[in-house]
């Protein structure tokens, strides 16, 4: 089967940011950085026929910084991805880092970026110093992001105040569970509703959200009084969700919960190792739950996200 993935959940590590990470609280979630560079990505792509590998700075991003400090490296993280983009635009796109929960300096990144940079979206973690995108200190972000239209990327950091499991870094179980915590929140407060124009992925098939869809949905209706189940599950639906980790024991959920048009490729890469990327991508390929063509719409269902790349494919 020939392959043009669109992997919208890829990292770029920028050099500077990586050394000044150290002296900047590290990376508590206790996974630590891999080697990378563009060249070693590039080859990766090419080994597994990816067309376009749309960049983001992973967590713990900018945490580590405060003030005007982080509103600068975010500027110098966005300049080097949009650097990168303008170098390879056949190959890369970059999501843009926003200095949250900074309001102001985040909407002022957000037209330089766009309007400036010309980047493909923007990347927002589930929470920010433990305040999840709902929070109302939020909604001028995303009222600019709606009348944008523009592409969310939501990438998962630590629950606020959950330690780390020993043996167990927070990558492995509590990124879902808190990327499913902040689904769940932006679909109780009504901002799929809200805020319907943009077009917001989910990272590693929306975590938790799919397997639990029913009994968010059930359970959620029983509290709030104004909500359907059915209503509930509309919003669900309305989130795209990438595939990075995924195939194939979270196949079953994510697409018994939402259509194969919701669900976008990606791949984790570099912080899922280049095997770990690799045997996940396989086991998307030849998941018996779905045809090649479900499995090719998934590869370049992105391109209807980020409309500039629907000429590459």
């Amino acid at each position: 089967m020939t392959k043009q993935r669109i992997d919208v959940h890829t990292h770029l590590i920028p050099p500077f940011w990586a050394e000044e990470l150290k002296s900047h609280g590290g990376d508590p979630s206790g996974w630590g950085a891999p080697d990378w560079s563009p060249e070693q990505l590039l080859k990766f792509m090419d080994d597994e026929e990816i067309a376009v590998s749309v960049l983001s700075l992973t967590a713990p991003g900018i945490e580590g910084w405060e003030g005007a400090a982080r509103i600068d490296i975010a500027r110098r993280v966005n300049d080097y991805g949009a650097q990168l983009m303008d170098q390879r635009p056949d190959r890369f796109g970059y999501f843009t880092t926003l200095a949250l929960p900074d309001v102001d300096a985040a909407l002022s990144e957000i037209e330089r970026s766009l309007d400036v940079l010309h980047v493909d979206g923007v990347t927002l973690h589930s929470n920010y110093d433990g305040v999840y995108l709902s929070d109302p200190r939020f909604d001028p972000v995303w009222q600019e992001l709606d009348r944008r239209s523009a592409t969310v990327f939501v990438h998962p950091t630590r629950p606020p105040q959950l330690p780390v499991l020993p043996g167990a870094p927070s990558p492995f179980a509590d990124y879902p569970a808190d990327t499913t915590r902040c689904a769940l929140d932006l679909v109780l407060k009504g901002h799929r509703k809200r805020f319907a124009s943009t077009k917001v992925i989910l990272s590693h098939g929306g975590g938790y959200l799919p397997f639990a869809a029913t009994r968010f949905a059930e359970l959620g209706a029983s509290l709030a009084k104004d909500r359907s189940p059915e209503d509930i599950m509309t919003d669900i639906k309305s989130f795209y969700f990438d595939t990075a980790l995924v195939a194939p024991s979270g196949v079953p959920s994510l697409i018994g919960t939402v259509p194969v048009g919701q669900i976008v490729f990606g791949t984790d890469y570099p912080y899922a190792s280049e095997e770990v990327s690799k045997t996940f991508d396989a086991n998307l390929d030849h998941s018996t739950l779905l045809t090649p063509d479900q499995v090719g719409q998934i590869n370049t269902r992105a391109a209807k996200l980020i409309p500039r790349l629907e000429n590459l494919m």
